[in-house]
């Protein structure tokens, strides 16, 4: 199978490298600088220059209509116009890193009621399948 998720203008991306301040961003590619390092954007954070490596490459493609380096208005309509957030959300990968995050903000208790729940429908399946 073919390579499918291509360096491209328009291309979204997740900052992937844990040390980097912009981690787990949604990021847009914008312009290149060379073949190791590309402009990025987003609405959330400020236009700057990062390393392909610290990228993880996206399915999801804005149509920036061949336009290197838009402005911060015209990015933010392209966004909005392709639901990037709604695919991001709506995707596996999206789904992944949010249930993740909702793990991660549990409190003692939550974590205590989650154990509580599982037992349960352990208990139950177990009674079903008996």
């Amino acid at each position: 199978m073919p390579f499918t998720r291509n360096i491209e203008l328009g291309r979204v991306a997740l900052v992937n490298l844990a040390a980097d301040p912009l981690y787990g961003k949604l990021v847009t590619i914008v312009d290149f600088v060379d073949m190791n390092r590309v402009l990025i954007d987003s609405p959330t954070i400020q236009r700057c220059v990062i390393s392909l490596r610290r990228l993880a490459l996206t399915s999801i493609v804005v149509d920036l209509k061949e336009e290197k380096s838009p402005s911060k208005e015209t990015l933010a309509a392209a966004l909005k116009a392709a639901d990037v957030e709604g695919k991001w959300a709506a995707s596996a990968w999206g789904k992944k890193i949010a249930r993740q995050q909702a793990r991660k903000n549990l409190t003692d208790f939550d974590r205590y009621k989650v154990m509580v729940a599982r037992t349960k429908r352990s208990a139950l399946i177990k009674k079903a399948l008996a």
